[in-house]
């Protein structure tokens, strides 16, 4: 029982670094209504807990913990999606890797190949998980090095 309560407060704590990092480097949260195209997101805002339509005949809301428009926005106009993820031991992770995966192929199905979705990692994430994100194209950071986000264009 106490594994989501703690999970929950570890995503809680994620979500408040990333805020942080980003509000020190000029951004501003600002919410961003899922019924308009992702690419219209206003250039240095992010969103937290945002809910993204996907689907081509049936359209379905999954979400995303982040969302991000750079100040200077990629060339696709996509903004970047982050995943919090955190774990208490190397089991949990063989559980739940298969839903980022699924995550990331209805992100390109509807938004195409360019979309980028990170996860940030706290706790055990060992080589298999990491392997089995990777082989799927799903990139990370690890939230001690908050600085890599840096390598994304943030």
């Amino acid at each position: 029982m106490a594994n989501p309560i703690v999970r929950n407060a570890q995503e809680q704590r994620q979500l408040a670094l990333i805020s942080d990092f980003l509000e020190k480097r000029g951004y501003r949260k600002q919410a961003h209504s899922s019924e308009k195209p992702l690419a219209q997101m206003k250039a240095g805002t992010y969103w937290l807990r945002m809910n993204l339509l996907v689907g081509k005949a049936i359209k379905v809301k999954i979400p995303v913990d982040v969302v991000i428009q750079p100040f200077r926005p990629r060339r696709s106009r996509l903004p970047i999606l982050i995943e919090a993820k955190s774990a208490g031991d190397f089991t949990n992770t063989n559980k739940r890797r298969k839903e980022e995966a699924t995550k990331i192929h209805q992100l390109q199905a509807t938004y195409g190949q360019d979309i980028s979705f990170v996860l940030f990692l706290c706790g055990y994430f060992g080589s298999d998980y990491l392997g089995y994100e990777a082989a799927e194209g799903i990139d990370w950071v690890w939230e001690h090095r908050i600085n890599d986000l840096l390598k994304l264009g943030i």
